[in-house]
């Protein structure tokens, strides 16, 4: 995500007593998880096995709790709990705005959208001409809606992402930075849950339909012209190509790719990333010729036990 306005190294490390090492004239103009960072970002570390991960990444300022080389041209900002820092920046630039009514001041609604009785329509949202949002879904704070898109009932756009820092005292939530974008044609069946990212964007691209009760995670992306059917679920940050078909109970781990033209049969578990313009069946799934295949070895096998 990005901040509210460009933020002096200096002033960040004086507000929360850190100890810089390394180019203190620097600027922040962002403040993303590891997984999305680019240039003029913040990131943390708090684990020395990804020091050398964080240190050599995009991001030009790191929080990290221990002094430690620093490559020219980047910042250490060290400090007890980075995870800390980092999390309290983030409500700074976004912090929670309670809805005091079912449609924001500050959302941007195109005079051609149908919002109809119930709906909710958060802060900082915009939905783009034609678009329908049917009664009693959720259209939460910073989503983008694009033209002709619909969501049906009781669905919510933008809810928070399920990411946790694990404690001494327990998990402690990160504050959700991301969005969750809609581009045209996309259609959100009744009932379906979208988790806006934590630090980048959740994004749903043109012309994809999802069936009801279907749920993307946090910064998952689906192409183009995708079909979604009911009951699949799609871990945080797992990347779907174009013109994908899911059926039914599809459900797919966080953090992997599926390449263009992928079929996933029905309540298929997928586990690793997928080649494109092929057919996958089974717990754990595998091209259809080999998955058949193997089912019928198993079944000769059984035939000549009895």
């Amino acid at each position: 995500m990005k901040l509210l306005k460009p933020t002096s190294v200096e002033s960040i490390a004086e507000k929360f007593q850190l100890k810089i090492i390394g180019n203190k004239s620097l600027i922040a103009y962002g403040i993303n998880e590891i997984h999305k960072v680019e240039s003029g970002d913040i990131t943390f570390v708090d684990a020395e096995k990804y020091y050398e991960k964080s240190i050599s990444s995009a991001a030009d300022i790191i929080l990290i709790n221990k002094d430690t080389d620093c490559p020219d041209g980047k910042v250490l900002l060290v400090c007890d709990n980075p995870f800390q820092v980092y999390n309290q920046i983030v409500l700074e630039n976004r912090p929670f705005e309670a809805l005091s009514k079912n449609i924001s001041n500050s959302a941007i609604i195109h005079p051609t959208a149908i919002i109809e009785p119930g709906a909710i329509i958060g802060h900082h949202v915009m939905i783009g001409e034609n678009s329908i949002i049917h009664s009693n879904a959720v259209i939460g704070e910073f989503s983008l809606i694009g033209k002709n898109v619909i969501v049906e009932s009781n669905s919510i756009i933008g809810s928070d992402a399920f990411y946790f820092k694990k404690t001494a005292k327990g998990y402690h939530q990160w504050r959700s930075g991301g969005r969750t974008i809609l581009h045209d044609d996309v259609r959100i069946g009744a009932g379906s849950t979208i988790n806006k990212g934590v630090s980048g964007d959740t994004v749903v691209h043109s012309g994809t339909k999802i069936d009801c009760q279907v749920h993307l995670g946090h910064g998952v992306v689906i192409g183009k012209n995708c079909l979604l059917a009911a009951q699949v679920g799609i871990g945080g940050k797992t990347i779907v190509g174009d013109n994908c078909i899911f059926y039914g109970q599809v459900g797919i781990a966080q953090n992997l790719i599926i390449e263009d033209n992928v079929v996933i049969l029905a309540k298929s578990g997928i586990s690793k990333n997928l080649a494109g313009n092929k057919t996958y069946f089974g717990i754990p799934a595998e091209e259809i010729t080999k998955k058949y295949r193997e089912m019928a070895a198993v079944r000769a096998l059984n035939t000549r036990r009895k």
